[in-house]
Parts: structure tokens; sequence; C-alpha cells
């Protein structure tokens, strides 16, 4: 007897994803599907009875082709359907494709039909094969419907490999499109996905450029633009801005604030927060966000002010997992506000709002935090202890949350004992070999930090914080300056806007005698982000030029950003400076 052919077996997840996207039918033996454009004989009902039992009884190539002999007899589209199903689930891709072909010849206006040839033949990785089932696509969709179909069109190639084919392809078939006023900004900007998809990035900001000269609202141009958005294409952040100038959606004012805060640009992502919660002031994760970096940047007050809000607004909104996560960390920021006014009472009676056991162990954390502040550091160590931790990420969670207390306390020994036997389990975890490398330095076990920083360079060569750690550390001694200063460099190449990798540059250009250059990279470090240890290598650089008050002047803003920071203190002290 004989059976249709398999698949070669790379295609059988793809197959099995367009067969879950088809209508359901029973998959137990079942009365056969009525023609919905004819009535049913007696030949006609006996073919689909034969083709249900055979699909029951394990004979599918047997069922398809009674099901395929009966969509032709009737003509039904239910019944093309059904033959394609069953192919599909034999991951018979070939005869689907055939029964697909034969409803789209059949039917040569049911789009329907065309989008299960297009669909198989992607399934099958025949990608060239696709131009005209694609072409017949956009054809067939209503006018109204045309620029729907055109931006599904990324999204339907996503899964193929060969992305320069895919992208050529589909360029070549929306040529007609590029140029009608109707749908032109739909297609230049697939043409700049399925470019930016194949690698080609130039391409595609054209392709975005053009789209939004056609329409400077449009949406979709400035969404490609974003997702380009970084050192690499400094060009795209220009069509961004130019967006944000008119009446842009809040959306994607908020999807640009996500890009600054991913490069660190914090100043400018609080700028486009406080407009975005000004001309928007319903939108509940604006105030979310800006709050979060109004706590991050210790302005308590604004913070207090924008989280409440948010909770304000959270609370009128119907129950549901993102609710419940948004609030629970409002909550904690909230009860970071709190401690840093040492005003504890009002730090657990925000932690202990929090409900959503996904964040217990953060909540824990913060717990375990204030404990600690109040001298029962001991007590802090138990309650995290005494969490749960059922999985390998669970207790390492756990763990990492220990050891940043007992850090954050100057437990240093303590912690560094507890990462020790956690990095004995685990020695190729590159967190862990960070971390170990963290706490030698504070034990001023130097040579132990710079061997795990190289094994850690070694073993992850991305890894820029390791390359600024042992830049840092090398310039802080005031040792191997020109090493340092290309290990820095190397760590800026991965992150260049990271404003405390920048500041690492300045301190080391600093000590190289390079004073002028120290104050540019320093000054633009300062500007992006007010940190105190900034503040503290800012400050001497100003004070050794002899601009001394504006040297105690950003010691001053630095003090206030965070007085207890540790070389901020030194730094003070060693060049007897009193503020």
């Amino acid at each position: 007897m004989k059976r249709f052919p398999r698949l070669a077996a790379y295609g059988f997840a793809t197959l099995a994803l367009v067969a879950g996207c088809l209508p359901a039918h029973a998959q137990e033996s079942a009365p056969p599907p009525a023609p919905e454009n004819s009535a049913i004989n007696g030949e006609l009902f006996y073919i689909l009875l034969l083709g249900e039992l055979n699909s029951a009884g394990g004979e599918p190539g047997i069922a398809y082709q009674l099901y395929l002999e009966g969509a032709r007899k009737a003509n039904d589209a239910s019944l093309y359907q059904r033959s394609i199903e069953i192919a599909l689930q034999s991951r018979s891709g070939d005869a689907a494709l055939q029964a697909a072909r034969a409803w789209s010849r059949a039917m040569p206006d049911s789009r329907e039909a065309n989008r299960y040839v297009l669909q198989i033949l992607l399934a099958l990785n025949r990608v060239a094969d696709t131009a005209e089932p694609l072409k017949i696509e956009l054809n067939l969709a209503k006018v109204m419907d045309r620029g729907a179909a055109i931006s599904a069109i990324p999204a339907t190639y996503a899964q193929i490999s060969d992305k320069k084919l895919a992208a050529s392809l589909v360029e070549q078939a929306l040529a007609d499109y590029l140029n009608d006023p109707a749908v032109s900004v739909a297609a230049w900007t697939t043409v700049g996905r399925m470019r930016l998809a194949a690698g080609d990035t130039s391409g595609a900001l054209e392709a975005a450029r053009r789209a939004q000269a056609l329409e400077p609202s449009a949406p979709g141009p400035v969404q490609l633009a974003l997702e380009m958005m970084g050192p690499k294409v400094p060009l795209a952040e220009p069509l961004v801005q130019h967006y944000l100038a008119g009446k842009p959606l809040p959306e994607l004012r908020m999807a640009y604030v996500r890009v600054l805060l991913d490069a660190m640009r914090y100043a400018e992502a609080a700028q486009q927060l406080q407009l975005l919660t000004t001309q928007n002031p319903e939108l509940a994760d604006a105030w979310l966000v800006l709050g979060s970096l109004q706590a991050q940047e210790k302005q308590t007050a604004a913070a207090d002010a924008s989280l409440q809000r948010f909770v304000t607004l959270a609370l009128a909104l119907p129950p549901s997992d993102g609710r419940s996560r948004g609030l629970a960390r409002a909550y904690m920021a909230l009860a970071q506000v709190a401690e840093t006014r040492k005003d504890y009472p009002a730090a657990e009676a925000w932690l202990q709002k929090i409900e959503n056991p996904q964040d217990l162990l953060a909540a824990q954390s913060r717990r375990a935090s204030l404990l600690a502040k109040q001298g029962k550091l001991a007590e802090g160590r138990a309650l995290l202890q005494s969490l749960p931790a059922r999985t390998p990420e669970e207790i390492r969670l756990k763990r990492a949350a220990e050891v940043q207390l007992l850090r954050d306390n100057k437990q240093y020994q303590a912690a560094y004992d507890l990462m020790a036997a956690a990095l004995a389990q685990n020695p190729q975890d590159a967190d862990l070999l960070y971390d170990q490398a963290m706490l030698a330095e504070k034990l001023d076990k130097l040579d132990e930090m710079e061997r795990l920083l190289r094994q850690l360079i070694a073993a992850k060569p991305d890894y820029h914080h390791a390359y600024n750690a042992l830049g840092y550390s090398l310039a802080e001694r005031n040792m191997r300056l020109p090493e340092a200063r290309e290990l820095i460099r190397k760590a800026l190449e991965f992150v260049p806007n990271d404003p405390f990798i920048a500041d690492s540059l300045g301190w080391v250009e600093f000590r190289m005698g390079n004073r002028d250059e120290a104050l540019r990279v320093l000054d633009d470090a300062f500007k992006a982000k007010p940190d105190a240890e900034i503040a503290a290598h800012l400050g001497e650089v100003l004070w050794v030029l002899g601009q001394r008050e504006r040297a105690t002047s950003v010691w001053k803003e630095g003090l206030q950003i965070n007085s207890e920071n540790e070389t901020l203190q030194e730094t003070l002290k060693r060049l007897r400076v009193k503020l």
C-alpha cells in the first residue's frame, strides 16, 4: 500500500506549527463533514466516511487521498482544508503542498487557499518558490487590508534561515507597492525590516528614512528606527526624534525611554518621562519607570510622588499579572525611598503590601537589609537563609542576596567565603567569578582578584565588566597604566555609553598625566550619570587643575547623592578638604 513520503527531520517542528494554526478537526473518527456548497450524495458520503475510518485506523495516506478526491468532486474548501490537515499531521509536507495547490487552482480567488500554499512552502524551507504566492496574497487582499498584509510579511518570513534571500524576494514582491500612496509607507517599512533581519543596517535605515519622508507621523518607520538605535547606527535616532517632535503615540515615546535606559542615558530618559507624564498623566507605566529612576538617583521626594501616583492608577485597573508585578515593583521602590530616609517602619509597611509570590525573595532581601541597618545583621541573614529554594536558580538567587547583604555591611570575609563555596560548585559561572574577584579586591587580595578576572576574560571575552574592573584596579594602584587604559577602552567597545566605564577611563588618563583629557571624559560621565564616585574623581581633577571652587561644588553634589561613598570620603580625607 503506497504511503506518502515524510519530510526531512528538520521540517517536522515547523510543520507541526503550521498544523497548529489550522482550524481544529475531530481527532478521533467522526462523521464526515458536509460540503458547504453542495448536497452530499451517496458516493461522496462513502468517500468521506472511508477517509475518516482510514485516518482513525492509522492510514493517513489513504485518508488524505480520499479527502482530496472528495474535495475535487465537491469543489469544497473545507474538504481541501481537511486533506491538508491530515497530511500535516502525518508530517507529509509534499502531500500537504499538493492539496493546497489543488485548492488554489480550483478556487483562484481564495486568499485562504493561497495562504496555505505560502505557509507550507515556508515550512518546507522552499523560500525561492514563495515569490508567486506572496504576490497573489497581496493582490487578493482587499484594498483596505493590503497595508496590514504588507506589514505582516516580516513575521511570516521570521523563521527562514536565509535572511538575505527572503529580503530580496520580498523586496521584489513589493516593487509595485513602493510608490503606491495607499501602502507605500507600509511597503518601505517592511523592506526595512527584511533588510535589518538580513544584517543590512544601512539599507534598513534608508528604507526607514523613505517611509518617514512619505508620512512623518507614521509609527512604523519610527518603530524600525528604535530597533536600530545604538552606537553602531547613530543616524537612526534623528528619525525617532523627528517623530517625537510631532504628536507621537505615548507607547512609542515610552519605547524610546527604554532604549535610552538600556544605553544608560538616564538624564535624557528622565526628560522624556517628564514629557510623557505631563502629556499623558493617565499612563501608569510611565509613572512607575520615572519613579524607579528617581529613586535610583536618590531624588526621594520626587520618587515618592511618582511611585504613589503609579499605585493610585494601577489599583484602578482590573486585576492582572502585569498589574500585580507592577505594584510589587512600586512597593519595593517606595520601601527603598523610605529606607533612604531611615524611616524603617514605613519601609516595612510598603513591603507588607507585596503579595506576588514571584517577588518574595526581593521583598525578603529588602527586609534583611532593613534589619541590618538597625544593627540586626544576624537576623537578616537568618531571614534569607530561611527562604525556600527548590530549583538551582532559586538557590543561586538566594545565595546572591545573602552575599549582597554581607557586602553592603562590609562583612567582606564572610561574603568571600560564601562565594567561594558557590564557586566551587559552579567554577565556570562568569558572574560568580566576577563577584568573587570584587570581594578579593575588598580584602586587598589583589593578585587573587587579577587572577580571577583574567580567568574570566579568557573564558568569556565579551564580559566587559572584567576588563573595566581590572583596568581600574591597575589605575588605582598606579601600575601598568598603558595596559590599564587598553583594558578600559576594550570594555567601552562593548558598552560605549557606560558612564562608569568612562569614569575609569578618565581616572586612568588622570593617572597618566593627561589632565585635560581626564577632565573632558569625567565631565561627560558625571553629566550622563551624577554619581558620588564619579564626583570624587572629577572633583580631584578639578582640584589639581586649580578649579577649586568648582571641585568643592562637585563634591558637595556627590555627598548629596551618597554621603557614605567610600571613594568620595577617602578623597576628601586625603586632600584634607572640609565641606
